[in-house]
C-alpha cells in the first residue's frame, strides 16, 4: 500500500490518486495548514501511520513541509521508500511577498528534514531544483532547492504535471475579441493576490477598459477595475466551458512552479500569456507570450501585440504543445515506475 500525505486536498493530488490506483492500493491522509491545529493533526498522523505500518510499502508526499516529516521519520526507521513531490512553495523563499517554506524558521526545519531524509525528490519542474530568478527585481535571485539546502545530497527527478488531453478540448467556436482569463483561489489575501500577479491584472484592466478580464477560484475578491468580473470555483465541465469562451490566458504569477490551470486553457486553445518565472516559459515557448520582468508597461506592449495578431492561427499552437510535451500518459507512466 501506498499512503500518499498532503496539506491540502487539490485537482493535482486527486489526479495522482486516479492514476496510482489503476495499478497500486493507496490511503490518502490529509494533514492541516492551519498552524494552531498542527500539534493535533502531528499526534493523528503518528497513530495513522503506526496503524496502517504493516501495509505499507511506500510513502508519497505532496510537497515538502510539516506533513512529511513524520512520514520520512517512519520510512527511515522502517525500511521504507519516501518520495516528495516538490511543488513550488516548498522550494523558495520569498519573504518579500510573504511566500516561501524556508522564512519560517520551523516549516524550513521540517522541510529540509524531509527532503534530506527521503528516498527521491521529484519535483514538478526542472525550475524548482535550482534557479536564477529575475522576474520581481526585490525578490532574491538564488530559489530552488539546491540554492535553499546546499549540501542536498537527495537524488531528484523531474515529473511535470500530465493532462487528460481527451477532456480539454478546443471545441473551435468562435470566441469574442479581447477576453481574458485566470484562474487562482484564495486571491481575496493579498499576499496571495499578488503572488498570482492579480495586482497586475488590476492595473493592465485599466489600461484596456474595452477588454474583459475574468477570476475564477475566489468569489469573495473585489475588483477595482470595473471590466474584472469574478466568479467562485468551478467543476472540470464549467472550467472547460468558460475556457472556450476565452481568447486569452493570463498566468501573471510573482512565483510559480509548474501550473496547472495554464497548461488546461492551452489544451482548450487559449493562447497563453505568463510571466518568466518557474517553468512557464517552457510550458508557453512559442505558442504565446513571455513577460520577462514584472513590469505594466511591458505587459502593455505585449497585450497591444496580442490584440493585433490573428487569434485563430495561433490557437491550434497552444494545444499542440501541451498535446506534444505534457500528456496525462507521460506522468503516469513516470509516476508509477517509482513503485515497481
Amino acid at each position: 500500500m501506498i499512503i500518499y500525505t498532503y496539506p491540502v486536498r487539490t485537482a493535482f493530488t486527486d489526479r495522482d490518486v486516479e492514476m496510482i490506483q489503476t495499478k497500486f492500493s493507496i490511503k490518502t491522509l490529509q494533514f492541516t495548514q492551519n498552524p494552531v491545529a498542527l500539534p493535533f493533526f502531528f499526534i493523528l498522523q503518528f497513530f495513522q501511520l503506526v496503524i496502517f505500518l504493516p501495509k505499507t510499502k511506500y510513502y508519497l508526499c505532496f510537497f515538502g513541509g510539516y506533513h512529511s516529516v513524520l512520514p520520512t521519520f517512519f520510512g527511515k526507521i522502517f525500511k521504507r521508500k519516501v518520495f516528495i513531490q516538490c511543488g513550488g512553495t516548498d522550494a523558495v523563499n520569498m519573504p518579500e511577498i510573504n511566500y516561501g517554506n524556508f522564512r519560517k524558521k520551523w516549516l524550513r526545519l521540517a522541510t529540509v528534514y524531509s527532503f534530506k531524509n527521503c528516498t527521491k525528490i521529484l519535483p514538478v519542474a526542472d525550475s524548482l531544483i535550482q534557479s536564477d530568478y529575475k522576474y520581481d527585481p526585490l525578490i532574491s535571485s538564488k530559489q530552488g532547492l539546491k540554492n535553499m539546502i546546499p549540501d542536498l545530497k537527495t537524488p531528484m527527478k523531474t515529473i511535470h504535471n500530465g493532462f487528460d488531453t481527451d477532456f480539454w478540448i478546443d471545441f473551435g467556436k468562435e470566441r469574442k475579441p479581447m477576453t481574458f482569463i485566470t484562474v487562482a483561489k484564495g486571491i481575496s489575501n493579498p499576499v496571495r493576490g499578488r503572488i498570482k500577479g492579480i495586482d497586475l491584472i488590476e492595473l493592465i484592466a485599466l489600461r484596456f477598459p474595452q477588454a474583459e478580464f475574468t477570476l475564477v477560484g475566489d468569489v469573495d475578491y473585489k475588483p477595482t477595475a470595473k471590466n474584472i468580473s469574478v466568479t467562485g470555483p468551478m467543476d472540470k465541465d464549467r472550467l472547460r466551458e468558460l475556457y472556450n469562451i476565452h481568447r486569452y490566458y493570463l498566468q501573471l504569477s510573482t512565483s510559480e512552479g509548474f501550473p496547472n490551470a495554464l497548461a488546461e486553457a492551452m489544451l482548450c486553445g487559449c493562447v497563453p500569456i505568463g510571466s518568466a518565472v518557474g517553468d512557464i516559459p517552457l510550458i508557453i515557448d512559442d505558442s504565446g507570450f513571455i513577460l520577462d520582468q514584472k513590469n505594466p508597461d511591458r505587459l502593455t506592449k505585449i497585450i497591444q501585440e496580442v490584440l493585433n495578431m490573428d487569434f485563430e492561427k495561433k490557437r491550434s499552437k497552444s494545444r499542440n504543445k501541451i498535446l506534444k510535451d505534457y500528456p496525462y500518459s507521460k506522468r503516469k507512466k513516470e509516476l508509477l515506475g517509482l513503485f515497481n
